[in-house]
């Protein structure tokens, strides 16, 4: 449906020539930008819907005294199944370390949050299919889960600004939900989780998608295989990971540029590394980190996950390249 959509409003409406770079990165722009906000408003009214039953309290309170491989576990399942980006998760971070919850399990959140929520898992699935979905979902969960013990060996609590640890709770990125709302309450609430979240994100999406359109319709395929081919030139991925830092955007804004990316030929591992820097170092989230950790503690998350994702990247090309 959106594909014929696209297709006369490029072709038939604006009179395009077909096979034309212009043409081809236009109708990448429009088919994807009316089949990610359709899937966008779907998706996140249903999850809204789910999570009248769920507050960030109540997260935390789950993880919160258990055994710690235990702990983790829960820490990075709810990091994934709740729809935060990278900012919004700092808030419940400040919460888990006022609960004394270990701080590599806070960061098992803090990293799996952003990186792995429904919203774009749904996305990845629609879009580019199971396979490359269930990479980036395992890819996600072992650098949660690996990437949060190594910076447990730090011992960040140390790094962590005093005044954090005098703070009370009062809740921090929800609000508790009532289990006997009404269906009109939730209704209400999912309808609020819609205008929040893509009032939140719409201009990333967008950007993202002309991102993609122009690399889709204007980037030459010879040119991709020869500079950004993993097997050719070692440093695609690091490149990719580095770049993807000071992208501002979030993991649902990201799937057309690696959309584009794959089907020029660029390796899965490099397209996805990019994906995963960009949805969990965004230069925002380290700034409002700062204000909670100082910077050893930063430097150490950043240099962790930069080198997680790095290796990542080289091996899902080297699996699948």
């Amino acid at each position: 449906m959106f594909e014929q959509i696209a297709s006369f409003l490029v072709y038939r409406v604006f009179a395009m020539s077909a096979h034309t770079q212009a043409a081809e990165a236009l109708h990448f722009f429009v088919m994807d930008l009316l089949k990610i906000f359709f899937m966008l408003v779907v998706i996140i009214y249903a999850i809204g819907l789910l999570r009248a039953f769920i507050s960030t309290e109540w997260i935390r309170d789950k993880v919160q005294g258990k055994a710690k491989w235990l702990a983790r576990s829960l820490a990075i399942t709810l990091g994934s199944v709740t729809p935060f980006c990278s900012c919004s998760s700092v808030p419940l971070f400040v919460g888990f370390v006022e609960a004394r919850i270990p701080m590599g399990i806070t960061f098992a959140f803090l990293i799996a949050s952003p990186m792995i929520n429904e919203v774009a898992v749904v996305l990845l699935w629609s879009i580019l299919g199971w396979q490359v979905t269930l990479l980036y979902v395992a890819a996600g969960l072992m650098v949660a889960y690996i990437g949060s013990v190594v910076l447990e060996w730090f011992k960040p609590e140390r790094w962590v600004e005093s005044y954090v640890w005098e703070l009370k709770s009062h809740g921090s990125a929800g609000s508790a939900m009532n289990p006997k709302m009404s269906w009109q309450q939730r209704h209400q609430f999912a309808r609020e989780e819609v205008k929040t979240i893509v009032g939140r994100i719409w201009k990333w999406v967008v950007v993202g998608i002309a991102l993609g359109a122009l690399f889709h319709g204007y980037v030459p395929q010879e040119w991709v295989t020869t500079y950004l081919s993993g097997k050719n030139n070692w440093w695609s991925v690091p490149a990719a990971v580095l770049l993807g830092v000071p992208l501002y955007s979030n993991a649902t804004g990201v799937v057309p540029i690696v959309e584009a990316m794959l089907n020029k030929g660029v390796p899965i591992g490099t397209s996805l590394a990019l994906m995963m820097s960009i949805a969990a170092l965004s230069l925002p989230e380290l700034l409002i980190l700062r204000k909670v950790i100082r910077w050893p503690a930063l430097a150490a998350f950043v240099g962790v996950l930069t080198v997680a994702f790095i290796l990542v990247g080289y091996l899902l090309n080297f699996l699948f390249g």
